[in-house]
Protein backbone atom coordinates (compact mmCIF):
# COMPACT_ATOMS: atom_id res chain seq x y z
CA UNK A 1 0.00 0.00 0.00
CA UNK A 2 1.22 3.23 -1.06
CA UNK A 3 1.67 5.66 1.70
CA UNK A 4 2.71 9.54 0.58
CA UNK A 5 3.60 12.73 2.78
CA UNK A 6 2.56 16.33 1.50
CA UNK A 7 3.52 18.58 3.10
CA UNK A 8 3.16 22.28 2.14
CA UNK A 9 5.79 24.78 2.90
CA UNK A 10 5.95 28.61 2.70
CA UNK A 11 9.48 29.90 4.29
CA UNK A 12 9.89 27.19 6.71
CA UNK A 13 13.86 26.98 5.71
CA UNK A 14 14.04 27.23 10.06
CA UNK A 15 12.22 23.80 10.24
CA UNK A 16 11.60 21.84 7.03
CA UNK A 17 14.65 19.65 7.35
CA UNK A 18 13.83 18.25 10.66
CA UNK A 19 10.09 17.83 9.62
CA UNK A 20 11.34 15.81 6.76
CA UNK A 21 13.75 13.73 8.54
CA UNK A 22 11.50 12.97 11.09
CA UNK A 23 8.44 12.41 8.43
CA UNK A 24 11.10 10.08 6.15
CA UNK A 25 11.70 8.09 9.41
CA UNK A 26 8.20 6.96 9.73
CA UNK A 27 8.61 3.44 8.34
CA UNK A 28 4.84 3.18 7.00
CA UNK A 29 5.35 6.10 4.80
CA UNK A 30 7.02 5.41 1.22
CA UNK A 31 7.69 9.17 -0.15
CA UNK A 32 7.81 12.72 1.65
CA UNK A 33 6.65 15.64 -0.87
CA UNK A 34 7.20 19.01 0.29
CA UNK A 35 4.77 21.88 -1.34
CA UNK A 36 7.23 25.15 -1.62
CA UNK A 37 4.67 27.72 -1.70
CA UNK A 38 7.06 30.38 -3.63
CA UNK A 39 8.94 30.58 -0.46
CA UNK A 40 11.82 33.59 -0.98
CA UNK A 41 13.92 31.34 1.63
CA UNK A 42 15.78 28.22 1.47
CA UNK A 43 12.99 26.08 2.12
CA UNK A 44 13.32 24.10 -1.22
CA UNK A 45 16.86 23.64 -0.96
CA UNK A 46 16.86 22.11 2.66
CA UNK A 47 13.45 20.24 1.68
CA UNK A 48 15.74 17.98 -1.19
CA UNK A 49 18.72 17.89 0.96
CA UNK A 50 16.85 16.48 4.18
CA UNK A 51 15.99 13.80 1.07
CA UNK A 52 12.56 14.80 0.17
CA UNK A 53 11.06 15.15 -3.16
CA UNK A 54 9.86 18.85 -3.60
CA UNK A 55 7.48 21.16 -6.26
CA UNK A 56 8.00 24.40 -5.74
CA UNK A 57 5.41 26.60 -6.91
CA UNK A 58 5.97 29.84 -8.90
CA UNK A 59 3.34 31.80 -7.59
CA UNK A 60 1.81 31.51 -3.60
CA UNK A 61 -1.47 29.59 -3.76
CA UNK A 62 -1.90 29.56 -0.10
CA UNK A 63 -2.30 26.07 1.86
CA UNK A 64 -5.37 24.32 -0.06
CA UNK A 65 -3.56 25.29 -3.31
CA UNK A 66 -0.34 24.15 -2.25
CA UNK A 67 -1.87 20.57 -1.27
CA UNK A 68 -3.67 20.32 -3.99
CA UNK A 69 -0.70 20.81 -6.43
CA UNK A 70 0.72 18.22 -4.42
CA UNK A 71 -1.76 16.01 -5.06
CA UNK A 72 -2.27 16.68 -8.84
CA UNK A 73 1.15 15.47 -8.71
CA UNK A 74 1.16 12.14 -6.97
CA UNK A 75 -2.42 11.48 -9.12
CA UNK A 76 -3.56 7.99 -8.68
CA UNK A 77 -0.42 6.98 -7.11
CA UNK A 78 -1.22 7.17 -3.17
CA UNK A 79 -3.60 4.72 -1.08
CA UNK A 80 -2.63 6.78 1.90
CA UNK A 81 -2.40 10.25 1.71
CA UNK A 82 -0.59 11.81 5.40
CA UNK A 83 -0.67 15.49 5.48
CA UNK A 84 1.34 17.22 7.77
CA UNK A 85 2.89 20.99 8.61
CA UNK A 86 6.26 22.16 7.64
CA UNK A 87 7.28 23.30 11.07
CA UNK A 88 6.28 20.44 13.25
CA UNK A 89 10.44 19.56 13.39
CA UNK A 90 10.83 16.15 15.02
CA UNK A 91 6.85 16.02 15.86
CA UNK A 92 6.90 14.89 12.47
CA UNK A 93 7.72 11.11 13.78
CA UNK A 94 4.34 11.03 15.77
CA UNK A 95 3.03 10.23 12.25
CA UNK A 96 2.67 6.80 12.15
CA UNK A 97 0.40 7.25 14.58
CA UNK A 98 -2.15 8.81 12.18
CA UNK A 99 -1.57 5.92 9.22
CA UNK A 100 -1.73 3.22 11.87
CA UNK A 101 -5.75 2.96 12.24
CA UNK A 102 -6.08 4.02 8.46
CA UNK A 103 -3.79 0.95 7.25
CA UNK A 104 -5.43 -1.36 10.24
CA UNK A 105 -8.90 -0.37 8.74
CA UNK A 106 -10.29 1.49 11.95
CA UNK A 107 -10.74 4.89 10.04
CA UNK A 108 -10.61 6.49 6.93
CA UNK A 109 -9.41 9.70 7.82
CA UNK A 110 -7.66 10.24 11.06
CA UNK A 111 -7.04 13.79 12.18
CA UNK A 112 -3.76 14.38 15.54
CA UNK A 113 -4.61 16.49 18.12
CA UNK A 114 -2.15 18.26 19.91
CA UNK A 115 -1.20 20.25 23.17
CA UNK A 116 -1.69 23.70 23.10
CA UNK A 117 1.50 25.79 22.08
CA UNK A 118 3.53 27.56 24.82
CA UNK A 119 3.33 31.50 23.70
CA UNK A 120 0.19 30.88 22.00
CA UNK A 121 -1.80 33.72 22.34
CA UNK A 122 -5.58 33.45 20.55
CA UNK A 123 -8.65 33.58 21.96
CA UNK A 124 -10.20 30.62 20.22
CA UNK A 125 -12.32 32.57 17.53
CA UNK A 126 -11.52 30.93 14.77
CA UNK A 127 -10.90 27.52 16.66
CA UNK A 128 -14.70 27.74 17.85
CA UNK A 129 -16.11 29.07 14.48
CA UNK A 130 -14.51 26.08 12.94
CA UNK A 131 -15.93 24.18 15.67
CA UNK A 132 -19.43 25.06 15.45
CA UNK A 133 -19.42 25.03 11.41
CA UNK A 134 -18.76 21.71 11.41
CA UNK A 135 -20.83 20.45 13.87
CA UNK A 136 -23.81 22.38 12.28
CA UNK A 137 -22.53 20.91 8.52
CA UNK A 138 -21.49 17.31 9.17
CA UNK A 139 -22.46 16.09 12.62
CA UNK A 140 -19.13 15.76 13.43
CA UNK A 141 -17.80 16.77 16.77
CA UNK A 142 -14.38 18.21 16.64
CA UNK A 143 -11.52 18.26 19.03
CA UNK A 144 -9.48 19.79 16.86
CA UNK A 145 -11.27 21.51 13.74
CA UNK A 146 -8.02 23.02 12.63
CA UNK A 147 -5.46 20.34 13.08
CA UNK A 148 -3.44 20.07 9.49
CA UNK A 149 -1.97 16.66 10.62
CA UNK A 150 -4.09 14.34 9.17
CA UNK A 151 -3.94 10.63 7.41
CA UNK A 152 -6.42 9.57 4.83
CA UNK A 153 -7.43 6.69 2.82
CA UNK A 154 -7.95 6.52 -0.81
CA UNK A 155 -11.39 6.55 -0.12
CA UNK A 156 -11.49 9.47 2.43
CA UNK A 157 -9.11 11.38 0.16
CA UNK A 158 -11.01 11.04 -3.42
CA UNK A 159 -14.82 11.88 -1.16
CA UNK A 160 -13.00 15.11 0.70
CA UNK A 161 -10.76 16.44 -1.99
CA UNK A 162 -10.37 18.74 -4.44
CA UNK A 163 -8.92 20.70 -1.47
CA UNK A 164 -10.61 24.02 -0.23
CA UNK A 165 -8.45 27.17 -0.81
CA UNK A 166 -6.48 28.63 2.22
CA UNK A 167 -6.92 28.19 5.37
CA UNK A 168 -10.31 26.25 5.00
CA UNK A 169 -8.56 22.94 3.86
CA UNK A 170 -8.89 21.50 7.80
CA UNK A 171 -12.84 22.96 7.94
CA UNK A 172 -13.18 21.57 3.98
CA UNK A 173 -11.53 18.14 4.43
CA UNK A 174 -13.86 17.20 8.06
CA UNK A 175 -17.33 18.20 6.74
CA UNK A 176 -16.74 16.75 3.13
CA UNK A 177 -15.36 13.16 4.45
CA UNK A 178 -18.36 12.98 7.03
CA UNK A 179 -20.62 13.91 4.83
CA UNK A 180 -19.39 11.09 2.70
CA UNK A 181 -19.89 8.30 5.74
CA UNK A 182 -16.11 8.11 5.97
CA UNK A 183 -15.00 7.15 9.65
CA UNK A 184 -13.09 10.14 11.39
CA UNK A 185 -11.07 9.41 14.18
CA UNK A 186 -9.08 11.91 16.53
CA UNK A 187 -5.78 10.77 17.69
CA UNK A 188 -4.05 12.30 20.63
CA UNK A 189 -0.08 13.11 20.16
CA UNK A 190 2.22 15.61 21.39
CA UNK A 191 2.86 17.08 17.85
CA UNK A 192 3.97 20.63 17.90
CA UNK A 193 4.55 24.11 15.45
CA UNK A 194 5.81 27.50 15.89
CA UNK A 195 3.25 29.45 18.22
CA UNK A 196 1.20 32.14 16.47
CA UNK A 197 1.98 35.13 19.02
CA UNK A 198 -0.35 38.14 20.52
CA UNK A 199 1.21 40.37 17.99
CA UNK A 200 0.63 42.65 14.94
CA UNK A 201 1.36 39.59 12.92
CA UNK A 202 0.00 36.99 14.93
CA UNK A 203 -3.37 38.58 14.50
CA UNK A 204 -3.39 39.17 11.35
CA UNK A 205 -3.00 36.15 10.67
CA UNK A 206 -5.83 34.54 12.73
CA UNK A 207 -7.87 37.28 11.46
CA UNK A 208 -6.85 35.74 7.73
CA UNK A 209 -7.50 32.50 8.96
CA UNK A 210 -11.29 33.81 10.23
CA UNK A 211 -12.11 34.88 7.35
CA UNK A 212 -10.97 31.87 5.06
CA UNK A 213 -12.43 29.61 7.20
CA UNK A 214 -15.91 31.32 7.19
CA UNK A 215 -15.59 31.36 3.71
CA UNK A 216 -14.84 27.44 3.19
CA UNK A 217 -18.07 26.84 6.08
CA UNK A 218 -19.93 29.01 3.69
CA UNK A 219 -19.45 27.08 0.44
CA UNK A 220 -20.07 24.19 2.20
CA UNK A 221 -23.32 25.05 3.12
CA UNK A 222 -23.67 25.78 -0.76
CA UNK A 223 -22.84 22.36 -1.15
CA UNK A 224 -19.47 23.35 -2.88
CA UNK A 225 -16.18 22.25 -1.87
CA UNK A 226 -13.39 24.50 -3.51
Amino acid sequence: MSVIALIPAHNEAERIAATVTAARAVAEIERVIVIDDCSDDDTATLARAAGAEVLRLDANLGKGGALQSGLDAVGDNADVLVLLDGDLGATAGEAGALVAPILAGDADMTIATLPKPPGSGGFGLVKGLARWGIRRLSGFEATAPLSGQRALSRSAWIAATPFATGFGVEVGLTVSAARAGMRLLEVPTTMGHAATGRDIAGFTHRGRQFVQVAAALSRLALGRRS
